[in-house]
């Protein structure tokens, strides 16, 4: 493992720690491919940005494994993150795409994969433990998008099992992610987790998230649905159509208990890039709206640095 360290000045002349930190990851492209030939898996170099808050007084610290959408890292992301390191909680940003060489998944989701960012976290908590200044009792996780489909599944113990048993994530807070697959397998863990979705949004469905915490049925499992919001609702633009990106009002998708999602008709296995393409046809159009609304940022931010004071600093 590589680790590059740098110091940055920042205003009023304090100093912040940032350190670049490689670890090894692999690229499944399915939760099948995890949980039934995960050694088989190319291997892959990733890497990610641990910043420790300012002061941090060469003490152990909470972290929050922090995950991007399909556009990749942008600016309301990192509003976040600095709102945790002033908390006293260090961030770790995963670079899943960048460290692929890929900049977009956006309309297509098979050049860096749910199940390829589910096992990048795994491999970063892994990494994470072992630092001096972390505390491997209180990792969280986050994401956005994306990003909020590998934070909530993160948390399915099949995943888990598969992977490495003897990680736990202490919090799981998932901004607006696809909830279209549905296990047969409802097994998550006992974390708190938490889902932040808009009513408006088309291009990942509160109602999926909805239906999909009805079936799971478990009391740490909760959900916040914003009135007049689109998917990105705490970026700094207005909504705008993406015309690429995908309308998933309709799909419902199943997924058998080893990983495996089929289409909603035949059953046949979303197994490849190709499967994944016909069963997407079947159920979704493209040009969802996204875009920020500035009340419901307040209050998701509210609610995210509360949640994770909660859960991370108590």
């Amino acid at each position: 493992m590589k680790t590059y360290i740098t110091f940055i000045l920042i205003p009023f002349f304090t100093l912040s720690q940032i350190d670049t930190i490689y670890f090894t990851s692999a690229n499944p492209f399915s939760f099948k491919d995890v949980i039934t030939d995960l050694d088989s898996q190319e291997k892959q170099e990733v890497y990610g940005i641990l910043r420790l808050p300012n002061e941090f007084e060469n003490k152990k610290r909470p972290v929050i494994i922090a995950l991007a959408g399909s556009e990749g890292w942008a600016e309301h992301h990192y509003e976040y993150l600095k709102m945790y390191r002033e908390l006293g909680i260090a961030t770790f940003e995963v670079c899943s795409f960048k460290s692929r060489g890929v900049f977009s998944t956006v309309g297509t989701q098979i050049d860096v994969t749910t199940a390829m960012m589910v096992l990048d976290s795994y491999r970063a908590f892994e990494t994470l433990s072992n630092h001096p200044n972390i505390n491997s009792k209180k990792i969280g996780i986050t994401g956005w998008s994306l990003g909020g489909g590998v934070t909530f599944f993160s948390a399915w113990n099949p995943l888990k099992n598969a992977i490495n048993s003897d990680v736990n994530f202490a919090a799981h807070l998932a901004l607006y992610p696809p909830c279209i697959v549905t296990p047969e397998n409802l097994n998550f863990s006992d974390a708190p987790m938490h889902i932040l979705i808009g009513e408006l949004d088309n291009w990942t469905p509160a109602q999926a998230c909805v239906d999909l915490l009805k079936s799971i049925n478990k009391e740490n499992i909760n959900l916040t649905i914003y009135e007049e919001a689109h998917h990105s609702f705490d970026r700094n633009t207005e909504p705008v159509v993406k015309e690429n990106g995908y309308i998933l009002k309709k799909c419902r998708f199943k997924m058998k208990e080893n990983g495996t999602v089929v289409m909603n008709f035949l059953n046949i296995p979303m197994s490849s890039p190709f499967l994944q393409k016909i069963g997407l046809a079947g159920c979704a159009k493209r040009g969802p709206t996204y875009g920020g609304n500035q009340v419901t940022k307040i209050k998701a931010m509210y609610f995210s640095k509360e949640f994770m004071k909660k859960n991370l600093l108590n």
